[in-house]
């Protein structure tokens, strides 16, 4: 039986900030708003040919797919550097790539795009000056993961198409969460049932993020996000409305992942080993206790 991703998510042309809160913020509920970088500038100016020629000798860092670390550690460090232009050409192409800019302040690197395309006004918030970048090519996956400090994050897609798969924080253990960390040994695009049969107890939502489209992604929701194309999205952050996630942000950052770290810096596989063991009881455990309250979710589109 296969995991459920039929699970609906609202969407809507303009939302004000009333109704965000209340509907969506509020009772952290996902929701896609169509066109909304068309409200900005940037939606009639930015495309690839337009950073090229913006930014395009610019040095920016990325990360390599391919690099074993990034499987079981926090994603930190970038691996290589490159004239921005250069990695433009490179996702421009109707072929797959490994390398990806992730988490990249590019506001900080030129600060006019902040004025192309600020925080949106139904987001303003203390954290809404904090605008990060992320680009991919063809076929490029983001490892599943929710995001470290535990806020609500705002994705608008600039140019391509995403693959944007959803799930509450309800299933963390049943997706194979690393310990320590953030993010899942799992791929839900071509899931392996007998390795990770967790899967059959989760719901989702499965969905396509266009240019120019944006998805709010409440505190805890783990994405799992594949580059159609090549393409190039904004997040901006908003504080969850809930104490309980900021405490939870705050020791990840503080205490969890720099523990890791020097945990994967003493020893190394011997560390991924234990962990590997310590995820797998814990998925045992909310197997078991699944099975005493529901049966394993059958897909409505099996």
């Amino acid at each position: 039986m296969p995991m459920d991703l039929s699970l609906k998510i609202d969407v809507v042309e303009n939302i004000s900030r009333k109704d965000f809160m209340e509907k969506y913020h509020k009772p952290q509920r996902p929701v896609i708003i169509k066109g909304l970088l068309d409200q900005q500038p940037a939606g009639k100016k930015w495309s690839l040919e337009w950073f090229k020629q913006y930014m395009g000798d610019d040095t920016i860092e990325l990360y390599d797919n391919t690099v074993e670390r990034h499987k079981w550690s926090t994603t930190t460090v970038p691996d290589i550097k490159m004239p921005f232009r250069e990695y433009l050409d490179i996702i421009s192409r109707d072929e797959p790539t490994d390398l990806r800019m992730f988490l990249a302040n590019l506001y900080k690197l030129r600060p006019g795009l902040r004025e192309d395309f600020s925080c949106p006004p139904f987001y303003k918030n203390i954290l809404g000056k904090l605008g990060f970048m992320f680009l991919g090519g063809k076929d490029t996956v983001v490892r599943g993961h929710y995001d470290v400090d535990s806020s609500c994050v705002l994705l608008t897609q600039v140019f391509g198409d995403k693959r944007v798969i959803l799930f509450a924080p309800e299933y963390t253990d049943l997706l194979y969460k690393v310990p320590y960390n953030t993010h899942s040994f799992v791929d839900v695009t071509n899931p392996d049932y007998e390795k990770f049969p967790g899967l059959h107890y989760v719901k989702g939502y499965d969905l396509i993020l266009e240019p120019g489209d944006s998805v709010y992604m409440p505190a805890g929701y783990w994405h799992f996000i594949t580059y159609l194309n090549g393409g190039m999205g904004v997040s901006h952050r908003m504080m969850a409305p809930n104490v309980g996630d900021w405490i939870k942000g705050g020791s990840f950052m503080g205490i969890s992942i720099p523990f890791d770290k020097l945990m994967n810096k003493w020893f190394s596989m011997r560390w991924y080993a234990y962990n590997v063991g310590l995820l797998h009881r814990k998925v045992n455990r909310a197997i078991a206790k699944k099975r005493l309250t529901e049966k394993p979710v059958v897909s409505q589109t099996a």
